[in-house]
């Protein structure tokens, strides 16, 4: 009886693990493009799964965004992390905003846990408040204190501006999404206290009809 039993159970645990995996790509795919009013529902139909097997792998929303969204909270703090050991301080600087710029771009769900406020439970809070917003206000500092960085910029601006570009991400997302790059260029050029000339800007403005369709 045992030995005809385990070949029956190992399918089957086989079968949830591959249910996971796909409710936590469509999650992924779904938070990032949608954000995190997405429901249970919602990701078990895109993953094609019924929605009570949603409900025995994940017991709610937040269980789910934590598996979803905790890593890429992770990468965005190892990226300013990262940062902090480079030598020049505004290149470091640099290279963090405009990473993390990227990343709230394309994933909306991240940007709302970080930035939005809400959101921000469990592990991807923890990780945010005790090494994220430490790690960004060394970036400042550094750059401050090398006379590369306005000395009137306080940590807080930093997620205010980042509302800001995700506010034209939002807006261009389906017409120009890569026009935060424009901005992120104008950005820095008001923070960094020297520079010989106007950065050339990354993204060409909008156009009348594109700026018209954004707006829509």
């Amino acid at each position: 009886m045992s030995t005809s039993s385990a070949p029956d159970a190992r399918p089957l645990r086989a079968d949830a693990e591959r249910n996971r995996q796909r409710l936590i790509a469509s999650a992924r795919d779904l938070f990032a493009s949608r954000g995190l009013d997405v429901t249970l529902d919602d990701v078990a139909r895109h993953a094609g799964v019924g929605v009570g097997t949603a409900y025995r792998r994940f017991a709610n929303r937040s269980e789910l965004v934590a598996a979803v969204l905790n890593t890429a909270v992770q990468r965005v703090v190892e990226r300013a992390e990262q940062a902090l050991l480079l030598d020049d301080p505004w290149e470091a600087f640099e290279q963090f905003f405009l990473a993390a710029t990227a990343d709230f771009a394309e994933n909306r769900g991240l940007r709302q846990i970080l930035l939005e406020g809400g959101h921000g439970t469990g592990v991807a809070f923890d990780i945010a408040s005790e090494r994220l917003s430490p790690a960004v206000e060394g970036l400042i500092v550094r750059a401050q204190e090398a006379g590369q960085l306005r000395t009137d910029i306080e940590p807080s601006d930093f997620p205010l501006i980042q509302l800001m570009l995700g506010a034209v991400t939002e807006r261009s997302r389906d017409v120009a999404p890569d026009l935060w790059r424009r901005y992120v260029s104008l950005f820095l050029d008001g923070l960094r206290t020297r520079r010989d000339s106007p950065t050339p800007l990354a993204a060409p403005a909008l156009t009348n009809d594109e700026f018209d369709r954004s707006l829509t």
